[in-house]
């Protein structure tokens, strides 16, 4: 046997590596195009998935080679040994890798550019790869040219870690000019800030402009206490620029990450070292560590947790079908079960980026219970801040706290979506006013209120108008009142009657009016304004739907918000008589119209102990069933919900209904029956 080690060996291994570098290169070439681009260009757009993650830098880039190396070397690997049988088939095996990979690309470049998806995009995509691996061994110039491109993947891990926004999260470089200067003979008061995210000022109110007190009594409380900015707006629809404008006093200017290294003058900074800092972010890093202790246990899964949602990207990319969570725009919140189970040096396992709190025990985020446990007098000056993502999507809690799951791909636009959309909204929005009931009751318990500067208010707000829900760039120039209009709170130390100012209010008013009564020295230019010592003369509204361009909005949209038409127009719910009413007080008749429902085995063993209840209930009817037609829900018995059947669409014919009446369930094996409400109100049972 020759040694390895031999000039034979060697110039054999030289001989068969040399044969193999153009393949190499060409797979690597696709990989890049395939995988490493858009992996990189997702993750490098939103830093706050590591932010959020708690990635430090060897993380981050230990995740960019393994979108870079392993899978190249994998697929050209298993091609190399195939050349132990012989060249042709060496030849085949690559030509159909290669053919696969451009099949992949086809399907990415397709869905933005064809209407097609599912089978006919991946027929196509199939041929487009068909084409490209015969023109590679028709044409000697096309694997030239892909081995030209195996730069590609270099290319792509320098603009991540030096030009994407996600560089501040690989490469920070922590910058600031310290804490403001503080008054020497000036007091400073404990300040309690929590900012909700999601949340538009109209949903909050009732008739005549005021709070609904009986549907969000806590919110009415508060602001019978405090002074309410009715003519408050965001600055951006978009937390990464919204928050760092609340927190800077500055208009957002360029696509930055929501990180201290790319705003180093912020309300952390300045109060630093004249107040102790309490801080619990989400989706931003904004506190440095310098500064901040990482009190907000971020979920810190480590390499294999980024892996592992990396992953479910890459799947949802390659995908010939449409995905409806956009891995860009919601991140999971942690449970206090979980944060526990982190400081025991066990592993989380969270899969999913969105809401996942728990059991009913633990139904509220560990930031909030620890904020909550924060809140007490202490001997020096303390900033207690929370961003808690609520009454965020997803809309899966009920006023109680009580959770409910909804079925992936429920869309929240359409005739009748959107109807159910704001109901889902409106109910987590109860939920939220407990938590602010509880944030009321701690500051009272603990004594910290009187003396407290309290600042309750959101980032943003959200359209429900038909045609345009969202936050997007039509549902600001359609519905700004909802999208841009926001609640604020503000209590003043020893405030205890409530106040309403309608002057013009933007959220980059929000740090110098801070600063202001906190007594220190702001020592950069904000773009803010102090109130109440300074009044905007302009009217209009500053609204950013990108970084460097900011959307003139009429301020007397704030009239509309006051008098409710900025309210979406949204129809009436069908048959609100017959909520409530036992089915055997009704007219039945059984039709032999058959239904599905998605969650039907959730209601044969039900513990409400457990913190969930299938609330949501969906599913599909025949063709036969028109469009339109109410469809009643009962549980045990008693109806809980009568919502339409919805235009059909790729997952057929379908209806939506939410019980949110949690009395109607009962512990054990529940009765769900459906049927077809006719015009005189008579029930036709159908088979399920």
């Amino acid at each position: 046997m020759a040694d390895p080690a031999t000039p034979r060996s060697r110039g054999r291994l030289s001989r068969w590596w040399r044969s193999e570098l153009p393949a190499f290169l060409e797979i690597v070439a696709l990989c890049g195009l395939v995988i490493t681009q858009p992996l990189l260009d997702v993750t490098g757009r939103s830093p706050d998935f590591f932010l959020f993650y708690g990635a430090g830098p060897v993380e981050i880039l230990l995740l960019v080679a393994a979108f870079t190396v392993p899978i190249p070397v994998l697929v050209w690997g298993v091609g190399a040994l195939t050349r132990l049988i012989g060249p042709v088939v060496r030849g085949v095996v690559h030509t159909v890798s290669l053919g696969l990979l451009l099949a992949a690309l086809a399907i990415q470049v397709g869905k933005h550019l064809l209407p097609w998806r599912g089978l006919p995009l991946a027929l196509v995509a199939l041929l487009v790869g068909a084409a490209g691996a015969y023109a590679y061994r028709r044409w000697r110039a096309a694997g030239q040219l892909l081995r030209i491109a195996a730069a590609g993947p270099l290319v792509f891990v320098l603009l991540f870690v030096f030009a994407s926004p996600a560089s501040a999260v690989v490469l920070p470089a922590e910058r600031g000019s310290g804490p403001g200067a503080a008054h020497e003979s000036a007091s400073h008061p404990p300040v309690v800030m929590l900012v909700l995210d999601e949340l538009p000022l109209v949903s909050l109110l009732g008739e005549g402009g005021t709070i609904d007190a009986t549907r969000f009594p806590n919110f009415a409380a508060l602001a019978g206490g405090s002074t309410w900015y009715r003519n408050a707006t965001g600055v951006s629809g978009w937390t990464p620029y919204a928050l760092p404008a609340m927190l800077t006093g500055r208009y957002p200017s360029s696509a930055r990450a929501p990180h201290y290294s790319q705003y180093p003058d912020n309300l952390f900074t300045l109060l630093g070292g004249t107040y102790d800092l309490k801080v619990q972010e989400s989706i931003s890093q904004l506190c440095p560590p310098s500064e901040c202790a990482r009190r907000e246990t971020p979920v810190r899964g480590g390499l294999q947790v980024l892996l592992r949602e990396s992953v479910g990207l890459l799947r949802q990319i390659v995908s010939p079908v449409d995905v409806p969570d956009d891995p860009e725009s919601s991140y999971r919140e942690a449970t206090r079960q979980e944060a526990e189970l982190e400081e025991q040096e066990q592993q989380p396992a969270p899969t999913d980026p969105r809401f996942r709190w728990g059991e009913l025990d633990v139904n509220q985020p560990a930031r909030f219970t620890r904020f909550l446990a924060d809140l007490r007098p202490a001997e020096r000056p303390t900033l207690h801040f929370l961003h808690l993502l609520m009454p965020h999507t997803p809309w899966n809690y009920l006023p109680s706290g009580m959770r409910y799951d909804s079925p992936p791909g429920m869309p929240n636009d359409g005739d009748g979506w959107v109807e159910l959309a704001r109901q889902r909204h409106l109910l987590q929005l109860g939920y939220t006013d407990r938590l602010i009931g509880e944030t009321l009751r701690t500051l009272r318990e603990s004594g910290l209120y009187d003396d407290a500067l309290v600042v309750v208010t959101a980032d943003h707000g959200l359209s429900f108008t038909p045609g345009v829900q969202g936050r997007g760039r039509a549902s600001i120039d359609r519905s700004p009142g909802e999208v841009a209009w926001v609640p604020l709170f503000v209590k003043e130390p020893g405030q205890r009657d409530g106040r309403i100012d309608d002057r013009n209010w933007e959220h980059v008013d929000l740090l110098p009016t801070i600063a202001d009564r906190a007594q220190v020295r702001i020592p950069w230019s904000v773009d803010g304004l102090v109130a109440p010592d300074v009044s905007r003369e302009r009217t209009e509204k500053r609204f950013h739907d990108q970084p460097t361009f900011a959307l003139q909005l009429p301020g007397e949209t704030f009239a509309d918000v006051l008098s409710g038409a900025a309210r979406p127009k949204l129809p009436a719910p069908p048959s609100p008589e017959l909520i409530g009413r036992r089915v055997a007080d009704l007219p039945v008749s059984d039709d032999r119209t058959g239904v599905s429902v998605i969650n039907r085995d959730a209601f044969d063993n039900i513990d409400p102990n457990g913190g969930r209840l299938p609330a949501l209930v969906c599913g599909t009817v025949p063709d036969s069933v028109r469009t339109g037609a109410r469809i009643a829900v009962a549980v045990n018995g008693r109806i809980g919900a009568v919502v339409p059947v919805v235009d059909p669409d790729k997952n057929g014919r379908r209806f939506g209904a939410l019980v949110s009446d949690e009395s109607l369930f009962v512990p054990g094996a529940n009765k769900l029956e459906l049927f077809l409400v006719s015009d005189g109100a008579e029930l036709r049972r159908l088979r399920l």
